[in-house]
């Protein structure tokens, strides 16, 4: 399923049933932590659709231990937007969440959260997380603030790390509405789908930790933080464009701190921390699209040069 818009016919959604999707993709190590996470849950109407993206490994043969209590979608390997959909127009819930096949929850994650989503009437409801590393200490939970008030849409223009993807429940018919991710975003699909679903409609803060992310050791990738804020700009650029009447009562000075100023101030973030390359793609994305201040461009002309005179000129290379 490469395509939201490739599914037209979606089963009824059951009232009061919790749909849980969880992408998998050679997930065969934590799989099971995952699933039994979701199995434990207080809040007992609960669907639990594993999607496997392709795998390699023996996550199938995991999942398969589970018998009936796992709906087990597979397809060829298409990233985790295309696996999340196909989960999303096969539930039958009328509530959905999302758990990567590495991450778990509290048991009673899906019960307070419903509760609160129903008792807010929302579209969405978040709580807190916390990020635990499978090598060195991790840092304390964290939980995070009511985002709900008249600054809630400026909020959410500016800021991308609003909530991470399994710490959030929405409702499978606003889902359906905005046509889930889009598979055509490489990155920051998420915060594409958070604009779409929530500018307009309420949400509900949960102010309890419930969600943990396992944060894996990765290869170190020198150009993501760039390549991210780059995705972020030319999707905050394309809906506004798509929904003006949206943002209409916002000035132009709020859209362009929002959008522009975001860009640049994490463009000087890593420029200042020595992620070279980072800032360096931030840097001539800002004079293309001319998404900056004339006092800047005694930092942004070097970036025209080529990578590797740029990395020399600055004297470091990037640590991200």
């Amino acid at each position: 399923m490469a395509t939201s818009d490739a599914v037209t016919d979606v089963p009824r959604a059951v009232a009061g049933q919790l749909s849980v999707v969880m992408p998998c993709y050679n997930g065969e190590r934590f799989i099971a932590a995952a699933i039994d996470s979701v199995l434990a849950q207080t809040h007992t109407d609960i669907e639990l659709i594993v999607v496997d993206d392709g795998s390699t490994d023996g996550s199938l043969d995991v999942v398969h231990r589970y018998g009936d209590k796992v709906r087990l979608l597979t397809q060829t390997n298409q990233g985790p937007s295309a696996a999340r959909n196909h989960g999303i127009y096969s539930a039958t819930g009328e509530y959905v969440a999302f758990l990567d096949a590495d991450d778990w929850w509290e048991p009673r994650f899906a019960e307070v959260m419903v509760a609160a989503l129903k008792q807010a009437d929302a579209v969405l409801a978040y709580c807190g997380w916390q990020n635990v590393y499978t090598e060195g200490s991790s840092p304390p939970p964290f939980v995070p603030p009511e985002y709900e008030n008249e600054n809630k849409r400026v909020t959410l223009l500016s800021n991308a790390s609003l909530w991470p993807i399994h710490a959030m429940l929405t409702r499978r018919n606003a889902l359906l509405e905005i046509g889930a991710f889009d598979v055509r975003l490489p990155a920051c699909e998420d915060y594409d789908l958070w604009l779409k679903l929530t500018f307009t409609r309420p949400i509900v803060r949960v102010p309890e930790v419930f969600a943990y992310y396992r944060h894996h050791k990765a290869l170190a990738d020198t150009d993501k933080r760039g390549r991210d804020a780059e995705y972020l700009f030319n999707i905050k650029k394309a809906f506004v464009a798509a929904y003006p009447e949206w943002v209409s009562d916002l000035s132009a000075d709020t859209l362009r701190e929002c959008i522009e100023g975001r860009l640049m101030r994490r463009g000087f973030q890593c420029y200042w921390k020595h992620e070279l390359k980072s800032a360096r793609r931030i840097f001539r994305t800002a004079l293309r699209e001319r998404a900056y201040r004339v006092k800047d461009l005694k930092y942004l002309l070097p970036a025209l040069l080529p990578e590797a005179a740029y990395l020399a000129l600055f004297g470091r290379t990037n640590k991200s």
